[in-house]
């Protein structure tokens, strides 16, 4: 666990391309189970405590929990859950009220209920307006009214009954349809492009797990003391020290979630995956092995962030892949990997010299692009005297500029996030 102030906080889960959740997969909305709720484990009982205290005397505000804290904490745990306010009600909103002056006995207590109960009731409301949402697709849709949608709903109030959200629903829906289709698909294909993206949200609904509650929770308490204070789950700082250090230990993939399968996106240059030859962009990895003897595990409908963590591993360790090649029709085929270092270059300062026209003259103006504030602590922390940061980058490549002997440098960082605080 780490709480860590830092100035606009940037974090990119590398192996992935977006957040994904899972369990078990869902086929339909006719075959849909009831969510069922999630409750709080005894570990993340006792680390709320050990968050409340450390919060409380030892972030830079000194700012104590109180009914203020609370009320606070409230606003920003269900203004995570539901942004757009377009899935809870203003009853749901109500019955969450009781609470708004006891959250912060209840951190200090270590009392995580009111924090799941708050999160099963979004998630059963979500699940239910997704599959109302399936039902309407196998309705006629009346393209020829002509009628208002407000997407933005943030400043809106709550919904006052089920009624009042169809009516937003059955407009967006209908405006996402248009959207397909002015992109060129015809209805039927609209459709089934819809149904496709409502069953992935019905499985990612069904997959949500305490850790998930914890995080979105802990982070809307941290958010309560400063903006800039985040919590990190022990898988979200594992991904927050890889951006730092721009490496990681792995085969050197980019993957997404595809309805119930794991495709490769890009291949690292230099990574094991790129080397072997074996695995290409579109490839779906259907099975994960650790070593030379170890049964393959069948993927298909896991997390993304699970299957990420069993193909990651120390350097000189075997995995084993089970494929689906891209584009064919054949059996899968078994992919064997050793795990290695993986240097992520594209997040690393760089530089090039541009030549510009000024009162007559030709400029040689150099141009460092930082694209992020990285370090790696835990080689600094080893006392490695070569390790990697943006300082030590920047500083490379000024000497270099300076030696073609440029007449102006700019520093780009217009894509920056943020990252390392020592570091900016």
């Amino acid at each position: 666990m780490y709480l860590r102030t830092l100035h606009r906080f940037f974090a990119v889960l590398f192996i992935t391309l977006g957040t994904c959740m899972s369990a078990q997969a869902l086929n339909s909305a006719k075959t849909l189970a009831p969510v069922a709720p999630i409750h709080p484990t005894s570990d993340h009982v006792q680390l709320d405590k050990t968050i409340a205290n450390l919060l409380s005397y030892y972030h830079y505000r000194q700012a104590q929990l109180n009914d203020e804290q609370s009320s606070a904490i409230l606003d920003a745990y269900v203004n995570a859950l539901d942004p757009n306010r377009s899935f809870l009600l203003a009853n749901d909103i109500k019955s969450f009220e009781k609470y708004r002056s006891r959250l912060d006995d209840y951190l200090q207590d270590g009392n995580l209920e009111p924090a799941y109960e708050i999160f099963n009731v979004y998630l059963r409301r979500l699940a239910e307006r997704t599959t109302r949402l399936q039902t309407q697709l196998n309705r006629d849709i009346n393209f020829n009214v002509n009628e208002t949608l407000e997407l933005d709903r943030k400043d809106q109030p709550w919904a006052k009954s089920k009624t009042e959200l169809d009516d937003y629903w059955r407009k967006r829906l209908k405006n996402e349809l248009l959207q397909l289709m002015l992109a060129g698909k015809e209805l039927d294909a609209a459709k089934d492009t819809l149904r496709t993206r409502y069953e992935g949200r019905l499985r990612r609904t069904a997959q949500y797990n305490s850790e998930d509650v914890f995080q979105v929770y802990m982070n809307a308490v941290a958010a309560s003391f400063d903006p800039h204070t985040s919590y990190f789950s022990p898988r979200a700082s594992e991904n927050f020290n890889i951006q730092m250090s721009l490496s990681l230990e792995g085969i050197g993939t980019v993957l997404r979630m595809e309805e119930e399968q794991i495709s490769v996106v890009e291949l690292v240059p230099g990574g094991p995956a790129a080397l072997s030859g074996q695995l290409l962009p579109e490839d779906k990895i259907i099975g994960v092995g650790q070593g030379d003897e170890a049964a393959i595990v069948d993927v298909v409908g896991w997390r993304l962030d699970d299957v990420v963590e069993l193909i990651r591993g120390p350097r000189g360790t075997v995995v084993r892949l089970e494929v689906l090649p891209a584009g064919s029709t054949a059996s899968s085929k078994t992919v064997r990997l050793v795990r290695d270092k993986i240097n992520l270059e594209k997040q690393a300062a760089s530089s090039e010299i541009k030549t510009i026209q000024r009162d007559g003259q030709s400029l040689q103006i150099g141009i460092i692009v930082i694209p992020t504030f990285y370090s790696d602590f835990a080689a600094a922390q080893r006392g490695d005297r070569d390790y990697r940061s943006t300082t030590r980058d920047v500083r490379r490549l000024l000497t270099e500029l300076q030696r073609q002997r440029v007449d102006g440098i700019v520093i780009d960082l217009r894509q920056n996030g943020g990252g390392s605080l020592q570091e900016a």
